[in-house]
């Protein structure tokens, strides 16, 4: 008999001890779940407000802003306001880490003059002068232009834009030529300038890229600065 009450009195400990135990765990994944849920903020709407202003907004719940490069035109939202965000407002993000946003240019950017065949001085003031910044710079080496001659542009005359990117011709170095930056650059054109010098060019991939338009290439093999020969293959990555 008291075998019996002994081992009742056991197993009445091991129940007491499992059900502290999963007491204790059940506690732990609470508070876990709990702190995890207290660090996640709700993420404010921050459309059509200025840089500043959203800045100043998201410190006060914990984010931290970040403005993308480029500018998208929009007839309703005004220029240097906020026209998209990622992610949207009303969304939640965990407290410290980043809102994605792209300001207005406006209803409508400067139209881009025509600088092909200028020097490439005279055609960085000229868009200097209508308040144009250069994107990118690319070369190609060639006898077949000047030294120092835009070839080509991106966008092309009279299209609204903020930036503009050139493609500038240098003397050939040796027996090929140095493969130009870009990215940045329309593909389509920057494939028919590099198919009439005898390259084989190939869009190998596209891929989605907030606020970059159509057609935009994103990547490139060979890489800028290499010395490449006329008839070989040249491949890139354009945006969709």
């Amino acid at each position: 008999m008291a075998f019996r009450t002994r081992v009742w009195s056991a197993g009445k400990l091991v129940l007491l001890g499992v059900a502290l135990l999963i007491t204790y765990v059940l506690f732990t994944a609470g508070a876990m779940r709990v702190a995890l849920r207290s660090r996640e903020v709700l993420v404010p709407d921050l459309l059509n407000q200025t840089a500043a202003e959203a800045t100043e907004t998201m410190t006060r719940v914990g984010l931290s802003l970040r403005v993308d490069e480029m500018r998208r035109l929009d007839p309703k939202t005004p220029a240097d306001h906020i026209v998209a965000q990622d992610p949207p407002g009303g969304s939640t993000l965990r407290s410290q880490r980043n809102v994605r946003v792209w300001l207005s240019a406006g209803p409508r950017a400067t139209a881009v003059p025509s600088v092909t065949g200028q020097t490439e001085r005279s055609a960085e003031q000229r868009l200097l002068q209508d308040g144009l910044a250069v994107a990118a710079i690319s070369e190609i080496r060639t006898q077949t232009y000047a030294p120092d001659v835009v070839v080509a542009q991106d966008p092309e005359p009279r299209t609204p834009a903020e930036r503009v990117a050139l493609l500038i011709s240098r003397p050939e170095s040796g027996t090929g030529y140095v493969m130009p930056d870009l990215i940045g650059v329309n593909g389509d054109r920057a494939a028919d300038i590099l198919r009439r010098h005898g390259f084989r060019v190939a869009v190998v991939g596209s891929m989605p890229y907030p606020g970059v338009a159509a057609g935009v290439v994103l990547r490139q093999n060979p890489q800028a600065g290499f010395e490449i020969a006329p008839g070989e293959p040249i491949s890139i990555e354009v945006s969709r």
